[in-house]
């Protein structure tokens, strides 16, 4: 079984239960002892703007800023899909605390590592 779990997160404010679900999922994981990258793609890249998730709070879960702060202060690796990020429009500059933009061959190597990976 191997040790590391690669989170992909490709939702925002567009799915707000998947994004928080991914999160949870991530949290319990790096609790656990696991090394864990959350990468933010495609809508999820939002997410790594600074004041993007600050609203986002689904019933039953702790608020999505919250879990995201949780996941980096535990460990937790957080990558943002350059390309995802330019074609958003999004300023590298607003960036959020604990955040790295990095572009796919980051991911394929993080992969080719044997991490586990998982879609939210």
């Amino acid at each position: 079984m191997t040790n590391k779990l690669l989170v992909s997160l490709t939702n925002g404010k567009n799915d707000t239960d998947r994004a928080t679900v991914g999160f949870v999922v991530a949290n319990a994981a790096v609790a656990s002892g696991k090394e864990v990258v959350v990468f933010l793609n495609i809508d999820g890249a939002y997410l790594s703007d600074r004041g993007y998730a600050d609203e986002i709070h689904e019933d039953g879960f702790a608020p999505l800023k919250d879990l995201m702060e949780q996941f980096v202060e535990a460990g937790g690796t957080l990558w943002v899909c350059s390309p995802c990020h330019k074609k958003r429009q999004l300023n590298e500059d607003n960036v959020i605390e604990g955040a790295t933009i990095v572009g796919g061959a980051k991911v394929v190597e993080f992969l080719s590592e044997g991490a586990a990976s998982i879609t939210y």
